[in-house]
């Protein structure tokens, strides 16, 4: 991890902003001592300009900053180059979210798609350097181009065949009536906070649930995980599992993404897909930002709601404004505060309405304490039971999901006769 760092940003037209790349510095370990910014076409050689490089290496020697992190994709000599200008480690924004990732990396699933994000990343690099001692100086072994080319297929193998506990959770908890619902979008828009109101504050059995959290962290922070968060909610009588995903980040390069495809399966598997996006943002911005969401979840994606969160920090006229601006995109936003808890009933109605439509049957049941326990059964996973007491039995409408319905049609065939 990094310990103490100069960021370093270039922009062509824009204004500099440099709050994402601070984020990830910090996400990194790295304490932040300085930063350069610079509005101006990109130098070749160096990323920036010869005067910011020069203005760089005078803070590093004033501040004793042992890296320099630069907003941008450096190619291999651009990144010696600096290093040997600035007198520090330099590190591109690719090598930040990768440390990160490594940081965070618990299962072996985890690591094994950090190794490969790493190899990937220094696919092009060891191509590219044809200069032994900067081979050797930027790689630390000077690694044969193919030999990382063989171990890049051995990791995709395993990855591969590797099961998916993840997943398997996700098909058992289907079966047995759970609705799936995932939270995607962008970093600090506000999907753990979102997480924390929606869910149920409950303790959880470790044995039965050892992959669920009892709480999600609220925290100001760039990939606080790898991996996703799970909760366990009832959205309007429903029984339903949140999971929160890995949040978007800018600029990803389409190996970094690749590698870490598995961080949107619970999106791909979920029923349906609550899009967080941060309405304190610019139009554009927003639209941008929710652009990108869409083309990450690809064509072929579960139902969509999306939110427009931190309403709280907005004016009216500037809410009515960005909601027109992604209007093709979200024709029907839910405009919410989740920091205020403020407008999640129709948050929750308009989740409801994207699950898949509930089945309903009768059931009659005899008045024994078997068929009171499967009574029981049913208040707790059905959506909604009503009971009608006879002489001898009870008449029970059930509304449900069909393998809920199912399993209950099952305990009632193997009650005595």
């Amino acid at each position: 991890m990094l310990q103490t760092a100069i960021v370093a940003q270039r922009t062509a037209e824009e204004k500099p902003d440099t709050e994402e790349i601070r984020g990830l510095t910090e996400a990194a370990g790295a304490r932040i001592l300085g930063e350069v910014t610079q509005q101006r076409p990109p130098d070749p050689g160096t990323e920036l300009g010869p005067g910011k490089v020069d203005e760089i290496a005078d803070m590093v020697e004033a501040t004793g900053a042992d890296t320099v992190v630069v907003d941008a994709e450096l190619t291999p000599q651009q990144t010696v180059t600096l290093e040997d200008t600035v007198g520090a480690h330099v590190v591109d924004r690719h090598r930040v979210v990768l440390e990160i990732f490594a940081e965070q990396a618990r299962t072996r699933r985890a690591q094994l798609q950090v190794e490969l994000a790493r190899l990937r990343y220094r696919l092009p690099r060891v191509r590219a350097l044809s200069d032994e001692g900067a081979l050797n100086r930027f790689t630390e072994s000077g690694t044969p181009y193919y030999d990382l080319l063989d171990r890049i297929d051995e990791l995709e193998r395993k990855l591969d065949d590797l099961p998916s506990v993840a997943q398997q959770h996700r098909e058992q908890r289907r079966e047995n009536g759970f609705e799936l619902v995932a939270l995607a979008g962008y970093t600090n828009a506000g999907k753990s906070t979102l997480l924390r109101r929606l869910a149920e504050e409950m303790e959880l059995d470790p044995e039965r649930h050892e992959d669920l959290d009892e709480t999600a962290t609220v925290e100001d922070r760039l990939f606080k995980t790898l991996e996703t968060t799970t909760r366990r909610a009832t959205l309007n009588g429903r029984s339903a599992l949140l999971t929160d995903t890995v949040g978007f980040l800018d600029d990803l390069p389409h190996w970094l993404v690749e590698s870490f495809r598995n961080t949107l399966t619970a999106v791909e598997e979920a029923d349906t897909v609550v899009v967080v996006a941060d309405l304190a943002q610019s139009a554009d911005e927003l639209r941008r930002k929710l652009e990108t969401v869409h083309d990450a979840l690809g064509d072929d994606h579960p139902p969509v709601v999306t939110v427009l969160n931190k309403a709280d920090l907005v004016s009216e006229a500037k809410r009515t404004e960005r909601a027109k601006a992604i209007a093709d995109l979200a024709p029907d936003p839910v405009v919410i505060s989740a920091e205020e808890d403020t407008d999640l009933n129709g948050l929750t109605t308009q989740i409801c309405k994207q699950l898949p439509t509930l089945a309903h049957t009768e059931l009659t049941l005899p008045l024994t304490d078997e068929a009171m326990s499967l009574l029981s059964w049913l208040h707790d996973e059905a959506v909604d039971v009503e009971v009608t007491y006879g002489t001898d039995r009870a008449t029970v409408e059930v509304a449900a999901r069909p393998p809920t319905l199912e399993r209950a049609r099952s305990r009632l065939e193997e009650l005595p006769a």
